[in-house]
């Protein structure tokens, strides 16, 4: 195989002074995130606990977290109220568990990010939100239109229409949502921290083959791991089914490194093993926005849908294979023919990721929805991305 590690020859006048946005600390806060981050410390909730952080860095936020109660008289009153909540069909009476918590202050905006849809139910333990916010969005992070049909879930989306406006990853679900909820509902894509997952400046070469994490198909996995038994060639994946995070900013800093560290990244399409869970729905996972970002060239089975098409649109964004492919080595042993193809598409995913990726553009949209102005901080940041994108446009790779 050919060795297509490489490094940045960065030569070039543009304006290399600008710095990493720091917020203001007097400004007092116009905004409310409710994290999950008490609750849960699954791996794949990591994209949203950045998503919050990186809004605390470029806007005035406060962060709640509500957290949970597990004694014996807490999970009482959880399975009583929960019981009664559905036999009432009253979604104000179900109960996730979680300590009480009350908003004293005034906010412009409360921003609730959710994972599961039962993640809503912790928004009843927060006593006095709606009265103290001017206007509350909520961010469905995965909800299939397949879901709705379930009885639960849809006692659990009457939460959402105490909310002003609805974002959700899913595009295909937008219309289903507000229809349920009688809500405006938007199609929200996944982002990233792309100053934290661009490979510049600090480069480092790419000594890992090819890296996948989370779910795979078992035989392209095994298709790899016969040839790690015949070639010197590094494949990095999960070996252990614990999807416990033991501390959320560490795991996302290793994360990134490692992408960092890939030729390859394997992405695709979101739930593409559950079609039970999806009954079918093609959607666009977090993967396709960190791989891109970290500068690996993807290879995998992206979604078919309009999202896709719009957020990936440039070329060889990834290198699609067939469904459960027995011949990715042979794909790849290709691609090592053309360094310079590969070089890039490196450079075309770092690039698009910095202009159009950050969570800064998401925050920006959201923001426009609700009437809320841009901060000072959050324009600084996108000069710093667009900065960075213009000294990886003209440099020189040796």
């Amino acid at each position: 195989m050919l060795e297509t590690t490489h490094k940045w020859n960065f030569q070039s006048k543009v304006n290399l002074n600008i710095q990493k946005p720091l917020i203001n600390s007097h400004q007092e806060p116009r905004i409310l995130v409710v994290s999950m981050r008490g609750f849960h410390s699954e791996a794949f909730r990591s994209a949203e606990y950045e998503f919050e952080d990186v809004i605390s860095s470029f806007d005035y936020a406060d962060l709640i977290t509500p957290t949970y109660v597990p004694n014996f008289k807490s999970k009482v009153i959880k399975k009583a109220a929960n019981f009664a909540g559905s036999v009432s069909s009253q979604s104000k009476l179900l109960h996730s568990g979680c300590k009480e918590l009350v908003i004293e202050k005034e906010y412009d905006l409360l921003f609730f990010i959710c994972q599961h849809f039962w993640d809503m139910t912790c928004i009843n333990a927060i006593k006095g939100w709606r009265g103290k916010c001017k206007k509350a969005v909520l961010w469905i992070d995965e909800l299939w239109t397949k879901e709705l049909e379930n009885p639960k879930t849809a006692l659990c989306l009457k939460l959402a229409k105490d909310f002003d406006y609805i974002f959700t990853t899913q595009s295909k679900s937008v219309d289903a949502i507000s229809q349920l909820v009688k809500r405006p509902c938007y199609s929200l894509p996944y982002a990233v921290d792309a100053v934290k997952f661009c490979p510049y400046p600090q480069v480092s070469q790419r000594h890992i083959d090819i890296y996948s994490i989370g779910r795979r198909s078992e035989i392209t996995h095994k298709s790899l791991l016969e040839f790690t038994e015949r070639k010197n060639f590094l494949y990095l994946y999960d070996s252990l089914k614990g999807l416990e995070m033991r501390n959320y900013q560490e795991h996302r800093t290793l994360y990134s490194n490692l992408i960092k560290r890939s030729r390859y990244f394997i992405a695709n399409k979101a739930k593409f093993d559950s079609g039970n869970q999806t009954g079918g729905q093609e959607e666009l996972g977090s993967r396709f926005f960190e791989g891109a970002a970290a500068g690996a060239v993807m290879i995998g089975t992206p979604p078919v849908c309009e999202a896709y098409n719009m957020h990936f649109d440039w070329s060889e964004a990834v290198i699609e294979v067939p469904d459960n492919t027995t011949v990715i080595v042979d794909i790849i042993n290709e691609l090592d023919t053309q360094p310079e193809k590969l070089q890039k598409i490196s450079k075309d995913n770092i690039i698009n990721s910095l202009l159009r990726h950050d969570w800064v553009y998401r925050w920006e949209e959201i923001l426009s929805k609700v009437g809320l102005n841009s901060t000072p901080q959050m324009l600084v940041r996108q000069a710093y991305l667009k900065n960075l994108a213009e000294m990886i446009s003209v440099a020189q790779i040796v």
